[in-house]
């Protein structure tokens, strides 16, 4: 089924490219959202770009303006609306295609309101994709609204063209969906329950990747770490010759550890409960996997995270820091926090902020809560005001400007092999890079350097980023 599928959608890549030959014609896309929708766009710009059309940064050049949407992100409404907004002038004076697709597109009051309100060509959602193509065709060759959204969840489908930005660093989907159905979040809903690929096609990617040349792969899910949960759940799903039986995230990351060619492995983003012992194991023993974990905590009050499903205490979570640094030498760790959570008091929130002094997080991801049409949280009615929240938020920020201060000055005279990724975008005359714990450092440096691994020396800190010299032997 999943070759039929693949084998249509080719088809209607060349029908779409006969229309289109010598026309000279150029798409836009915006991406809305993580990673996952990132890698989502990467594979709908190669179908773009298969079917005749050059991308472009200007909008007003684009005869194909693509919006992948999230659901997840604050106002991510209001930026979709008001982009379709702007985009109706463009359609109005060139006949410009647009089309909608992404977790937004699987909500169904956001869908009617845009067959009413705004001008469009095609939807599709996240099970659908893949149909991008065909939906295309008939909106073209139709001259009709098409609207393609499937809401049971969708196969994996492989075989995709894709156009990555990047020849250094790529990102892998390894799964999709999730099965955690935290209270405040949507993904549940718009992506479906957790589905993993098959770890054949999974290895051969990233083999490919590294005979292209690329030296870092970010391993990407909604929960990485539960990788093939389900499927080792079902009786009699699994072929038991398959790659060693590789059906776990463990055996997972120590396969794409084997791979030639590779320098780093991270991935996001995980869950807390699903570290289990071979993880920690595997983090340990494989020298390419970074020992910097993103480890989402959300909360550090057990009374919140328990309102919001995350099936663990503030003590479970700290105990799980402590095995970590026990386990892997030099681990650090970054986080996601949540602030103003329905029914979040001053008591919760100072646990929150226990536990930020407690493990003095890298890096953390803060949001202030934001209600989202369809999660459980968006009904309960011990809501925070907006005010409280703001305030709460800023404290937030200003302990972890101060620990950040001070966790970047113990990188200062330290010298650690680096990737080199590019030109610095503020600056031209930099390179950049990034150490283990994903922290940005400028330097000076010939292209040459661009894609290797040299040992690259801080010498000083500036908050966001460090300053770097190249070590010469």
């Amino acid at each position: 089924m999943i070759k039929k599928e693949i084998d249509n959608e080719l088809e209607y890549i060349q029908k779409v490219k006969q229309i289109n030959e010598g026309k000279n014609l150029h798409y836009h896309i915006l991406t809305m959202g993580c990673q996952l929708n990132e890698n989502d766009s990467e594979k709908i710009c190669g179908m773009a770009e298969e079917m005749g059309y050059t991308k472009t940064q200007e909008i007003m050049d684009a005869d194909l303006v693509i919006y992948n949407t999230c659901c997840v992100r604050e106002n991510a409404e209001e930026r979709l609306f008001g982009k379709l907004g702007e985009v109706k002038k463009l359609k109005e004076a060139k006949g410009t295609i647009i089309a909608i697709g992404g977790c937004m597109m699987q909500e169904k009051h956001i869908v009617e309101k845009i067959k009413k309100s705004y001008s469009y060509d095609v939807i599709f959602g996240t099970h659908t994709l893949q149909n991008f193509p065909k939906d295309l065709y008939h909106a073209i060759l139709e001259r009709k609204k098409i609207t393609d959204i499937l809401d049971i969840d969708g196969e994996i489908i492989e075989g995709l063209p894709i156009k990555r930005e990047d020849s250094i660093r790529a990102s892998v989907t390894i799964m999709n969906g999730c099965n955690n159905f935290c209270t405040y979040c949507i993904v549940p809903y718009v992506r479906g329950r957790e589905r993993s690929r098959n770890p054949e096609d999974i290895l051969n990617e990233v083999k490919s990747l590294a005979q292209e040349g690329y030296k870092e792969i970010t391993l990407l899910g909604q929960n990485v770490n539960s990788y093939m949960r389900v499927e080792r759940e079902k009786e009699n799903t699994l072929d038991k010759g398959a790659i060693n039986r590789i059906d776990s995230f463990a055996k997972l990351l120590r396969a794409v550890n084997e791979i030639n060619g590779i320098e780093k492995i991270r991935f996001t983003s995980p869950h807390p409960k699903d570290f289990t012992d071979d993880v920690i194991e595997a983090i340990r023993d494989c020298e390419k996997v970074s020992k910097f974990i993103h480890l989402p905590m959300q909360s550090g009050s057990t009374n919140v995270l328990k309102a919001m499903n995350r099936v663990y205490t503030k003590e479970q979570y700290l105990e799980l820091v402590e095995k970590m640094k026990k386990e892997i030498p030099d681990v650090t760790f970054s986080t996601d926090i949540i602030v103003g959570f329905p029914g979040e008091t001053e008591e919760d929130f100072e646990d929150t902020l226990d536990v930020v002094r407690k493990v003095k997080f890298e890096q953390i991801f803060m949001f202030i809560y934001s209600r989202r049409v369809g999660t459980p949280a968006d009904k309960m009615e011990n809501q925070i005001p907006e005010e409280i929240k703001h305030k709460r938020f800023d404290r937030l920020k200003s302990l972890y400007e101060e620990i950040l201060k001070k966790n970047n000055e113990q990188y200062i005279g330290k010298t650690e092999n680096l990737l080199i990724e590019g030109y610095s975008k503020t600056n031209k005359d930099l390179l950049t890079a990034r150490t283990d714990t994903n922290k940005v450092v400028v330097l000076e440096g010939e292209s040459s350097l661009i894609g290797k691994v040299v040992p690259v020396k801080i010498v000083s800190e500036h908050m966001w980023y460090l300053k770097g010299e190249v070590e010469i032997n």
